[in-house]
């Protein structure tokens, strides 16, 4: 196990207002109105105040169904096929433990979040990392490695994924099925930043692609595209068989999520939610950052809240550009020490979700201190 690093990087900027924060996957885009009237409303009367039910509200349920109905085509049963979590990632190790017995293999990509690779171990299977390539300034799943993989309980994936950005094409899809075939694996999509999607990049959902919808275990939550961070609600949504086994092993990790913010979760996903409007302002904030950085080697990311750059091409360790940026260039910038084994530890994480295009327009100086 190794440390996140994000808060180490967050304390040392404290609260100094010229610092760019960089450093931590927060959002400064409101929530939608409605999830945050409809939680008033359930805390003013006291509804959603109870331990029951210990897998998840009904309401939130159906609406999560519902939700997956639009994103995959599938129909899941609100009650069998659906269990609230607080929070998406808190929905990871229930999984874990419901698909892998301790030593299995887990195939995740390097990078990859470090929430998800650390409770990979947490839960006594084993990460076994296929590396993204950066290919014409873009990151790619490399197809080859992913087909040398022979063993497999679980692959754990993201798309657009964190903190790289990568957004799978169905070529990439169509390879992971092939694995999950040939080796028996679940297939555990964290749905989180789906649609944080930019430009002409595909929209796939793995459910799908032939051979993955009776496969895939979907891990989905309100805190990014829905930007209800502080809200700690999310979900798992399967076939019916590990549900139940995931289901035992929910209650038993947290034993119930807050009531008054699944109601406000269950009015999110059925009202005006501004991800289309949160999308735009995330990407003319990603663009800011390429451009503001053209010349040095960060990678465009396809999706999501954060890209990377390059420490080891500018001669330098993660921790050391880190500490860098925060001392002479005022920004604060996670290295990727934890993120993966051989790719990421050479990369500093710049979130872009949290600071204004007129903010990031000062990368470029700042960026000059810092490599003075």
């Amino acid at each position: 196990m190794q440390p996140i690093d994000l808060d180490t990087v967050a304390a040392a900027a404290g609260d100094d207002p010229d610092v760019l924060r960089l450093e931590n996957l927060d959002t400064d885009i409101p929530p939608p109105p409605v999830a945050v009237a409809a939680t008033r409303e359930s805390l003013a009367a006291g509804t959603g105040n109870s331990w029951l039910p210990l897998t998840g509200l009904p309401v939130l349920c159906q609406a999560v169904a519902a939700d997956l109905r639009v994103r995959t085509g599938l129909d899941f049963d609100p009650l069998r096929q659906v269990a609230i979590t607080s929070g998406g990632t808190s929905a990871v190790m229930p999984v874990l433990l419901a698909t892998t017995e301790p030593g299995d293999p887990v195939v995740l990509t390097d990078p990859t979040y470090a929430g998800l690779l650390q409770r990979v171990r947490l839960s006594g299977a084993r990460p076994e990392l296929v590396p993204l390539r950066v290919d014409a300034g873009h990151w790619r799943l490399d197809r080859d490695a992913l087909g040398r993989v022979r063993s497999a309980a679980a692959l754990l994936l993201m798309s657009p994924s964190m903190p790289s950005g990568v957004v799978f094409g169905r070529a990439d899809w169509e390879a992971i099925a092939a694995v999950c075939e040939r080796t028996g694996a679940y297939l555990i999509y964290d749905a989180a930043m789906e649609r944080i999607v930019f430009g002409d990049h595909p929209r796939i959902n793995p459910c799908q692609v032939d051979g993955l919808a009776e496969r895939t275990i979907i891990i989905g939550s309100v805190s990014k595209e829905y930007r209800m961070i502080g809200w700690r609600i999310g979900w798992i949504a399967g076939p019916a068989d590990i549900m139940s086994r995931i289901m035992m092993a929910v209650i038993y990790n947290t034993t119930v999520a807050s009531g008054f913010h699944q109601l406000g979760a269950a009015a999110a996903l059925g009202g005006p939610s501004g991800v289309a409007e949160a999308v735009a302002e995330y990407e003319a904030r990603h663009d800011t950052v390429i451009r503001q950085l053209d010349g040095l080697p960060v990678v465009r990311a396809a999706g999501g809240w954060s890209c990377l750059v390059d420490a080891a091409a500018l001669g330098l360790t993660a921790t050391d550009l880190s500490a860098r940026l925060l001392e002479r260039g005022r920004i604060a910038a996670t290295p990727m020490t934890a993120w993966g084994e051989t790719v990421a530890p050479r990369y500093v994480r710049l979130v872009f979700s949290n600071e204004p295009v007129k903010r990031l327009g000062e990368l470029r100086s700042r960026f000059a201190a810092a490599l003075e």
